[in-house]
C-alpha cells in the first residue's frame, strides 16, 4: 500500500472517530424515537466502515490515527453549549448536519491531496463522502 493511500484511509479512520463521538454525545439527550435510529444506525455504518479501514491499515502494517484532541474538545464543548441552549431534535439535526458538512469538506481535500492513493482507498472515501451526504438528507425531516 503506498502512502498516500495510507494516509487516506487514516484520514477516514479519523473522521469516523469524530463522527462516532459526536453521535455518542447527543444519544443521551431527549429526541424522537426516529431520530435515535437513524442516529444508531448510522453509528453501526460507519463503525462497520471504521472496522474495513482499521483491517486494511492492519494488513499494511500501519496504524490508524485519532482525532486531534483539540479538534475533538472543541467539538464536544460546541456540541454541549447549543444542546445546553436548545435540547430537541432540531438542535440535534442541526449538529449532526454541521458535522457531516466539516467531514465532507475535509474528506474531500484529502482525496484531493492523496490522489495518489490507490483506488481502493479512494473508493472507502467516497463511500463515507456519500454516507454522509445520505445522513444529511435523512436529517433534513428534523429541522
Amino acid at each position: 500500500m503506498n502512502e498516500d493511500s495510507v494516509q487516506l484511509l487514516q484520514e477516514c479512520y479519523s473522521g469516523i472517530e469524530m463522527a462516532v463521538a459526536s453521535i455518542d454525545q447527543v444519544m443521551d439527550y431527549n429526541m424522537e424515537t426516529d431520530l435515535k435510529a437513524l442516529l444508531e444506525k448510522t453509528k453501526t455504518h460507519h463503525k462497520e466502515l471504521q472496522k474495513k479501514i482499521l483491517e486494511r491499515l492492519a494488513r499494511a502494517g500501519k496504524k490508524e490515527k485519532e482525532p486531534g484532541m483539540i479538534a475533538s474538545a472543541f467539538s464536544w464543548l460546541t456540541a454541549e453549549m447549543k444542546l445546553k441552549m436548545r435540547e430537541d431534535n432540531h438542535q440535534i439535526a442541526k449538529l449532526m448536519m454541521d458535522g457531516c458538512n466539516m467531514g465532507i469538506q475535509s474528506l474531500s481535500e484529502y482525496k484531493n491531496t492523496y490522489a495518489g492513493a490507490d483506488s481502493e482507498a479512494q473508493q472507502t472515501a467516497k463511500a463515507l463522502i456519500e454516507s454522509e451526504e445520505e445522513f444529511m438528507k435523512d436529517l433534513k425531516q428534523y429541522l
